[in-house]
């Protein structure tokens, strides 16, 4: 979760060199005193590149103000760098991402060789101006949404979370998701795929992304939900229309549900494609998935 800051909001931000240089010492001191859950919010933006301050509380902490605190800390000791993209009235919140320290940090953790971490940290930093970023950060809220929900439920986890890149490298000749995700409650697991819409794709394209998904049931008997989340219910109601497939297992979501039936995305905001209601929990949904275990 490549330097071309044009965009950035420099308004509240420190500059760099109020902040201690990244060195060896540093590190070493650092990664010290980091806790269980800022490693769990380093290894998360080292796969999913970007978080608002909104995500990371759904993610892994109590509320907002604690969050910021814990942020502004880590943002000190360079673990954690920040952003806020343009807007020409009102302000973003701040997007955090790695910095160099925290690239570190987790390549020590996962005993892997980052060449050049430094370069990994620009580009996170160059998402500030990419036409991607409103997209990534509606696939990674809609997880954080699902981690938030898995926190509040006893015996609840946000088991798997992957990125369209890891996605790509499993089933990019078949199936090229925004991201696919476990979610396990009580001894239940669902396994779902994620489809983030944002209105720009017509309805064909969204159609013809069943015929990929069948295909891999075919393929390997293995049949997880595919989740399509879209911006308004009156596009999710014009997506509904085109989304049936009698090969796969597919529900549909729209923002502006979550906040009335609570529980954010894993609530009970999802209706499966061919159901009149009523909306279901993501976790319901196990019932009705028709093969289970995921195949490699």
């Amino acid at each position: 979760m490549s330097s071309a800051f044009a965009s950035v909001r420099p308004a509240g931000r420190r500059p760099l060199a109020m902040r201690p240089r990244a060195d060896h010492d540093l590190v070493s001191a650092v990664s010290r005193r980091l806790t269980p859950r800022d490693r769990l919010l380093c290894q998360v933006l080292f796969d999913h590149k970007v978080l608002t301050t909104e995500q990371v509380t759904d993610l892994c902490f109590a509320n907002l103000t604690t969050t910021r605190h814990r942020l502004s800390a880590l943002y000190q000791l360079r673990v954690l760098d920040r952003f806020r993209p343009f807007r020409p009235v009102g302000s973003d919140p701040y997007h955090y991402v790695l910095d160099t320290l925290g690239v570190e940090v987790v390549a020590a953790d996962r005993g892997i060789e980052v060449p050049r971490p430094g370069l990994h940290h620009s580009r996170a930093l160059a998402l500030a101006d990419s036409q991607r970023l409103a997209h990534l950060l509606g696939v990674n809220g809609l997880f954080c949404s699902l981690a938030a929900w898995a926190r509040s439920v006893e015996d609840g986890e946000l088991a798997e979370w992957w990125s369209e890149r890891r996605c790509a490298a499993e089933w990019g000749e078949v199936v090229r998701p925004d991201g696919f995700g476990a979610l396990r409650h009580r001894g239940v697991v669902v396994e779902f795929f994620v489809e983030v819409d944002r209105g720009t794709e017509t309805l064909t394209r969204l159609a013809d992304k069943l015929t990929g998904y069948a295909e891999l049931v075919r393929a390997t008997g293995w049949s997880p939900w595919v989740c399509f989340w879209f911006p308004s219910p009156r596009r999710e109601a014009e997506a509904r229309t085109v989304l049936a497939h009698p090969e796969v297992a597919a529900a549909t979501g729209a923002g502006g549900l979550g906040a009335g039936m609570g529980g954010g995305a894993g609530g009970a905001v999802w209706l499966p494609v061919g159901s009149t209601g009523p909306r279901r929990r993501l976790i319901d949904l196990a019932a009705g998935t028709a093969v289970t275990g995921r195949r490699s």
